[in-house]
């Protein structure tokens, strides 16, 4: 039998927000527009019994559930042993969504499925209700935990906004921006949002998408930080070099000044003092960098996929040569 790290690493997605933010809603849309993906939904409630599961599971048979407590502390041993069973599965999915509770911390969740090399972290996608998400951050027992929520996230989803008056979604916009400048954010419209979130497809322009931060005619998005991500989808840019070395230190700091519209960037790379190719992933900051499978490399290609401005893809590819290693 094949060991699981024998396989590519399966996307993993982890999605958070506080009680009753939208993530079920969210995760039953997700569901319909899989088509032919097999999609595994690991389901952390807060509490004995694992309400949200038996919500996904009307859509989706292949749901995991964690009962009584939070992800990432009290019931921590268990998130292992699901996500070990899950990578040694003979038809293994081809993504993994874990819905933290309410009250947990997604981002230490993502930092334990990225302990398995068996999953490679796509997004943490993290919902704020407009209607109740300023009453939440003013709250003195729950505040500090959803603004800690909110800044690990690598997309900020503002939820029900078909219930929500402009007015709300702006001023809901401003809080965020300050909260994780660098994450993209979106709107969602009765839980839709692009596949683009999850999985390495383009959302393109000409495809109708309610849930991208586009505003209808008329209205404009007021939070002045996202107004460049306002009109665009998300897409994908490659770059190859061929022949070339990096610096390991200069690649580093050339990732982590990625244009703030960047989901996750990815790719494998001749790095100089190394032997063997680089395989690299970045997503939301977080960079990982490890010994790729293969022995040789003619070419270093790395991928971007996010929202960008004009000019994005020249600068990040300025910013790749100039991490190009020199000869001593």
């Amino acid at each position: 039998m094949m060991q699981a790290n024998q396989y590519a690493p399966i996307p993993m997605v982890v999605v958070g927000g506080y009680l009753g933010a939208g993530k079920t809603t969210m995760l039953n849309r997700l569901l319909t527009q899989s088509g032919d993906l097999r999609v595994a939904v690991l389901v952390n409630d807060f509490g004995e019994i694992n309400i949200d599961a038996a919500l996904i599971r009307t859509r989706n048979d292949d749901v995991i559930q964690l009962e009584n407590g939070c992800v990432c502390c009290s019931i921590g041993d268990k998130l292992v042993q699901a996500l070990a069973e899950i990578s040694e599965r003979a038809d293994r999915p081809d993504l993994l969504v874990i819905e933290a509770s309410g009250v947990s911390d997604p981002l230490r969740i993502a930092q334990v499925g990225m302990l398995d090399r068996a999953f490679r972290l796509n997004s943490i996608v993290v919902l704020a209700d407009v209607l109740g998400l300023q009453q939440h951050l003013a709250d003195p027992l729950i505040g500090d935990m959803v603004r800690q929520q909110m800044a690990g996230a690598t997309a900020l989803v503002l939820s029900k906004c078909d219930l929500a008056r402009e007015s709300d979604i702006a001023a809901a916009g401003e809080l965020l921006s300050g909260m994780a400048p660098r994450a993209v954010r979106f709107r969602a419209d009765h839980g839709m949002l692009p596949m683009s979130l999850f999985l390495d497809v383009e959302s393109r322009p000409e495809q109708s998408i309610p849930s991208l931060l586009s505003p209808q005619p008329g209205r404009r998005w007021s939070n002045r930080a996202s107004d460049a991500l306002v009109h665009r989808a998300i897409t994908s840019f490659s770059i190859r070099m061929q022949g070339e070395q990096f610096d390991k230190l200069r690649l580093k700091q050339a990732l982590r000044s990625l244009p703030a519209g960047t989901l996750r960037a990815k790719g494998v790379v001749c790095m100089q003092g190394k032997m063997r190719p680089q395989e690299l992933h970045v997503v939301g900051g977080r960079m990982r960098i490890t010994d790729a499978e293969r022995d040789s490399l003619t070419e270093s290609v790395l991928v971007f996929i996010g929202i960008f401005s004009a000019g994005d893809e020249e600068r990040v590819r300025d910013e790749l040569c100039a991490s190009i290693a020199t000869e001593a």
